[in-house]
């Protein structure tokens, strides 16, 4: 049994307009994460794939350029965001994991900054515009739930939400 102590938690979803500049979509999604604390969220979900448009409607192996290492740069910054702020944040990323093995990964910082870990994408689509099989990996680390500050939480992203592994 989970030790929360309050039973309703304030969520913040960040939607935003990107850029093909990383650095400038990173800035925009810290400020917005700031904003949605402000509002009063504990836990901070952003968009997937965040730090570029979603360039999986093409197959074009510069947008290999965009992965990065998890935890990494990106991590580092809401890392550190979350520990100012005392908020739980989702970043969905485009993870490196090695050359030529790449996934689409959410990372989960707890309040406090604490890196708790990442979930990667199980089920890959490619169907027109979205060619996402020729940027990822099928996800290897299986669902699971993370305890935060404010809530145990699972995440899942994308197409997996239709599948019903998650909820077993």
């Amino acid at each position: 049994m989970s030790s929360h102590k309050t039973s309703k938690i304030k969520l913040g979803l960040v939607q935003m307009r990107c850029s093909l500049d990383p650095a400038e979509n990173r800035a925009k999604a810290l400020a917005k994460t700031r904003e949605a604390a402000a509002l009063g969220a504990q836990i901070v979900c952003l968009q997937e794939l965040f730090t570029s448009v979603y360039f999986c409607q093409v197959e074009d192996h510069k947008y290999f350029a965009l992965a990065e290492e998890i935890p990494g740069p990106t991590t580092d910054a809401f890392c550190a965001l979350a520990k100012e702020l005392d908020v739980v944040i989702v970043a969905s990323l485009f993870e490196k994991r090695s050359a030529g093995l790449y996934h689409n990964t959410a990372a989960i910082i707890d309040a406090g900054g604490a890196f708790l870990g990442k979930y990667r994408k199980m089920h890959i689509p490619d169907d027109p515009l979205f060619y996402e099989k020729f940027y990822f990996t099928p996800g290897d680390l299986g669902f699971r739930a993370w305890e935060t500050k404010y809530a145990k939480i699972g995440v899942c992203v994308c197409w997996d939400q239709w599948y019903p592994e998650a909820a077993r």
